[in-house]
């Protein structure tokens, strides 16, 4: 579970409010897509979520840790795909991700099983001994998407996670994100692909100048404007100027 009251963030000293107010509650078992024009707030959001930054004000909590009182415990129970993916690119891709299961404490025989499986998902077997900066883009997401599967988290946070990514594994990506949650996880991730987020979530929430505007499964959203719209349709006519 996902749970934001009151969160606001701010930028130069005050006069550049990323994220307003926001409260907002993910369940577990849901894949919830958090949609925005560019520099609405989605990835200060995520990045609050996940502890790289601080609200200025209201409580955020994961699996019902709060971030700010325990963040290694809220830390130990998330994992987190960046928009871009940076990584220790000296590392080989092994090297990398034997570090992430070092640093979550993940077994070496069922680390060794969860690697190869997801290598050869992604089909990154034959490049994993490489170091990282030898990768493609493409290469650089399939390998954080991997680390971030490795541990098994209960909680996912995923920043535009299908950037980079052929249709193969994008297809896979999906199959995961269904599948994290049919085991009882909770995945919250933004995207600016509307057919995926109107096809893969079971709940969508739209954040517009730091201020969450709308939210709800899509058939609520539709409630809101017009009857058989698409999420497309939607979403510009709640984010029109």
């Amino acid at each position: 579970m996902i749970e934001l009251q009151g969160v606001s963030k701010s930028y130069n000293s005050g006069r550049v409010k990323a994220v307003d107010d926001l409260t907002l509650t993910v369940q577990p078992g849901e894949i919830f897509g958090f949609l925005g024009p560019n520099g609405a707030g989605k990835t200060t959001t995520i990045k609050l979520i996940v502890g790289l930054l601080l609200p200025d004000a209201g409580t955020i909590r994961v699996d019902g840790i709060d971030i700010r009182k325990d963040p290694i415990a809220a830390k130990s129970v998330t994992t987190y795909v960046p928009d871009t993916p940076a990584v220790y690119e000296r590392l080989t891709g092994l090297e990398y991700l034997n570090f992430i299961g070092d640093v979550y404490g993940v077994p070496k025989a069922e680390r060794l099983r969860r690697i190869e499986k997801w290598l050869e998902i992604f089909d990154l077997s034959a490049a994993v001994a490489n170091p990282i900066q030898s990768f493609s883009h493409g290469m650089k997401q399939k390998i954080i998407l991997i680390a971030a599967l490795l541990p098994a988290p209960r909680v996912m946070i995923l920043d535009e996670p299908m950037v980079g990514l052929d249709a193969r594994s994008a297809h896979h990506m999906k199959e995961m994100m269904r599948a994290h949650c049919a085991g009882g996880g909770t995945l919250f991730f933004s995207t600016h692909i509307m057919e995926v987020a109107e096809k893969l979530c079971d709940r969508i929430g739209i954040i517009d100048r730091g201020r969450l505007i709308a939210h709800g499964t899509l058939e609520e959203l539709r409630a809101i404007e017009r009857e058989g719209q698409s999420l497309e349709k939607i979403f510009l006519e709640l984010t029109a100027e």
